[in-house]
């Protein structure tokens, strides 16, 4: 197990080499120029040589991104143009409401994705396993940017079971109110997440239940319950884990939508206003951010793989 993971950290880090590379060049492709953006109305030749110089522009590309990188490992995120707030700290501001939106989210798809699969696994085709894959089915051709304002024109503005847009608190200024305001878009999220969670779930646990040792354990005189939970639900959730680190990453592009709709600063929000502004540090910074998150997450699924599983690791 040791040398696999070995082998999967050397991957990891040539992995954040490459995502460092995409993150500065992409950002390079955008319109606009950041002395612009700086200098504003005294955008002369003469202020904008002097701004490029300051900056490093006037380097190679390649020169810059060495810079860059260096000031990165250095934990220098860069300095925004336009509000002059540190990266680090703009991120260090916006990247906790994605966490919590994130976590809220996955412990609703969980609270409500596993006893669902637990249920439809031990009838196939009964009622609860037809109608739970019809509803799921429905559910996976709505995307975060529909249900969202469908959501929030009746929880929010009619019926006044959620506060609407702007509402985020921050946690430590009040616990209760701030998750009464994430509870509305962290079920948005989930919907999405209870779908896969739920089919994975169940396809794995109905062919698992089919499995010699099952039966062994039946002729036990194991209740069904202990079956389940003891004997079934490991071997069934190495699929289940591929998902949740995948859905993880692409829950992080799901909170920028929401955030935008609901006008709550997490990253999201923040990366769309800093484009807005052609602030291309605080956009460099917080796609880098971004993009080594989704491939740390990954990293951490494959580990939990081998504890699950530890034939992947052997293989």
């Amino acid at each position: 197990m040791g040398r696999y993971i070995a082998k999967r950290f050397v991957l990891l880090l040539i992995i954040i080499f490459f995502v460092s590379v995409a993150s500065f060049f992409l950002v390079h492709l955008l319109p606009g120029n950041p002395t612009d953006t700086i200098l504003g109305p005294n955008a002369t030749p003469a202020n904008v040589i002097i701004v490029n110089h300051e900056l490093g522009l006037d380097k190679a590309l390649w020169q810059q991104y060495f810079i860059w990188i260096g000031h990165v490992v250095g934990g220098n995120l860069g300095q925004s143009y336009t509000t002059h707030q540190t990266t680090r700290a703009i991120i260090g501001q916006a990247f906790p409401i994605d966490l919590e939106l994130i976590v809220f989210s996955q412990i609703m798809a969980f609270a409500v994705a596993f006893p669902m699969a637990m249920s439809a696994s031990r009838r196939p085709n009964g009622l609860f396993d037809q109608v739970a894959n019809s509803t799921t089915f429905g559910m996976l051709a709505l995307p975060p940017f529909v249900i969202a304002p469908v959501m929030v024109l009746l929880f929010a503005v009619h019926w006044h079971v959620f506060p609407g847009p702007a509402s985020y608190v921050p946690i430590t200024q009040s616990f209760w109110t701030n998750v009464h305001a994430m509870l509305l878009p962290s079920i948005v999220l989930a919907m999405g997440s209870i779908v896969v969670y739920f089919r994975l779930l169940r396809n794995d646990l109905i062919a698992t239940l089919h499995e010699d040792f099952i039966t062994m354990a039946r002729s036990k005189g194991l209740s069904d319950r202990r079956i389940m939970w003891r004997h079934a639900l490991r071997p069934s959730s190495v699929s289940l884990l591929a998902s949740v680190g995948v859905t993880i990453g692409s829950l992080i592009a799901g909170t920028f939508v929401v955030e935008l709709l609901l006008q709550m600063p997490g990253l999201g929000y923040q990366l769309v206003f800093s484009v807005n502004q052609d602030d291309y540090t605080v956009v460099q910074g917080i796609t880098l951010v971004v993009a080594v998150a989704i491939v740390l997450v990954n990293f951490l699924f494959d580990f939990l793989f081998t504890v699950v599983d530890p034939r992947i690791a052997r293989d």
